[in-house]
Formats: C-alpha cells, sequence, structure tokens
C-alpha cells in the first residue's frame, strides 16, 4: 500500500524558515517523480513544486522560486521541501505526492498528475 506521511510543519514568524518531510512506504521512490501542493482555508489545492526521480532537477511555481527548496534522498525514500522567507500568505497545509506513472519523460506540474497524498503537514505564518 503507498502511503505518504508528511511532517515538519509549525507555528513561524513572517520571515522564518521550516523543513518539511515526506515519508514514502509501499513503492519504489526512485522509480517516481514527486510533488508539493498546498490548500489554505478557503482555497483551491495550489502546485508548489515538483522534483524528478533522482532529484536532479526541480522546478517551482514562481511564489516558490527562490524562497523554497525541494530534493530528496531516496535511500532513506524521503522528500524535502525547504520554507524560507516564509510570508502569512504561505499559510496552507502542505501535502506532497507521488507522480501516477514512472519513469515520466519529463517533469508534470500538474496536480491531477500526482495522487496519493498523505494526511499534510500544517503550515502556520504568523506574528
Amino acid at each position: 500500500e503507498v502511503q505518504l506521511v508528511e511532517s515538519g510543519g509549525g507555528l513561524v514568524q513572517p520571515g522564518g524558515s521550516l523543513r518539511l518531510s515526506c515519508e514514502a512506504s509501499g513503492f519504489t521512490c526512485f522509480d517516481y517523480a514527486m510533488s508539493w501542493v498546498r490548500q489554505a482555508p478557503g482555497k483551491e489545492l495550489e502546485w508548489v513544486s515538483s522534483i524528478s526521480n533522482g532529484g536532479s532537477t526541480a522546478y517551482y511555481a514562481d511564489f516558490a522560486e527562490g524562497r523554497f527548496t525541494s530534493y530528496r534522498d531516496n535511500a532513506k525514500n524521503t522528500l524535502y521541501l525547504e520554507l524560507s522567507s516564509l510570508e502569512t500568505e504561505d499559510t496552507a497545509m502542505y501535502y506532497c505526492a507521488k507522480d501516477r506513472i514512472a519513469w515520466r519523460p519529463s517533469i508534470s506540474r500538474e496536480i491531477s498528475e500526482y495522487n496519493n497524498r498523505g494526511r499534510g503537514t500544517q503550515v502556520t505564518v504568523s506574528s
């Protein structure tokens, strides 16, 4: 059974940093690109970042570029998202998700192409 478990969220002041983790099980992590998505209260799910199977390539939404960094440790079946220079607008539940297709030729930025989201980890940015 595919499982993704996010952790690392919390309450942080504007300008602060957090590192989110996503532990994967039930599939061969190296076979799949992974993504991070988020959902703020009352808003739709929003794509944050996608990272290739091996971790050499990552793409980011405009709001995340330069502030968020995604990387992975396939030996530990773990995906990470480092958040820095956090803003109140970054307050959301953050989820990791697995690509629907193994060894996809190119990294997708479409939320619909990722599934098996975990329960998420809450990030709250507030002074």
